[in-house]
């Protein structure tokens, strides 16, 4: 049974996802606070986590940056700021996804069912070399100059599906459908977060990449 952490201060949309979650035979832990999150997300085995922003104690920023320290799983944000730099400010420090509110529970529940897959994917490829990157896919290990580099479960599957065609041309609709599932075919706005996150990550100079090379009005490619 897949377990969910959903945190937020509004009790009845708590106890509303609480019901709708439990229906669909997800494990349910609620938190209220940040702290409360915190806590839940050390006491008891998560799968993934559904993080509202605005909560009283903690900016849920912050929230995410203390669960990175501890876990990968994946989170998926749920707040009401629909901000651009919410966003990115959100996905910087670790979040996978982005819902804003309103929203319909069934688009979350794909976004939820996507990213627990996404997570779960054992890749089979061995170590890639590439310059001074080492990318390990079956160990989810990547390291840059032989230091190791964070990547979130959404950044690691956009890199594997890069790096499993590397050299070749992966479009932006394959992308989308295959990281992010079939509600998200027309959010290239996606594609260039995550992208931008990869290359400050993984390139020496990301305003000229080496190895996540974009093709103008196509998609992306891995040159190793």
């Amino acid at each position: 049974m897949t377990a969910v952490l959903v945190v937020d201060d509004d009790t009845q949309l708590l106890r509303a996802l609480r019901i709708h979650l439990s229906a669909r035979g997800y494990e349910v832990h609620t938190a209220v606070t940040g702290k409360g999150a915190v806590r839940a997300a050390e006491e008891h085995e998560i799968d993934v986590v559904v993080l509202d922003l605005g909560l009283p104690d903690l900016d849920g920023t912050e929230v995410i940056t203390a669960l990175r320290a501890s876990t990968t799983v994946p989170i998926i944000v749920l707040s009401a700021r629909a901000d651009s730099g919410d966003k990115v400010r959100a996905l910087d420090r670790g979040a996978d996804d982005y819902v804003t509110k309103p929203f319909g529970v069934d688009e979350l529940m794909a976004r939820l069912r996507a990213a627990v897959r996404r997570a779960a994917t054992v890749p089979e490829n061995g170590p890639i070399d590439a310059g001074e990157l080492t990318i390990d896919l079956a160990a989810k290990l990547v390291r840059r100059s032989g230091e190791e580099v964070h990547l979130t479960p959404t950044e690691w599957s956009l890199l594997d599906l890069l790096v499993r065609n590397r050299g070749r041309l992966v479009g932006r609709k394959q992308l989308l459908r295959e990281v992010w599932g079939p509600v998200e075919r027309k959010e290239t706005s996606y594609l260039r977060v995550y992208m931008a996150q990869l290359r400050r990550k993984l390139e020496r100079d990301p305003a000229h990449p080496e190895h996540l090379i974009t093709e103008a009005g196509m998609g992306y490619r891995f040159r190793a």
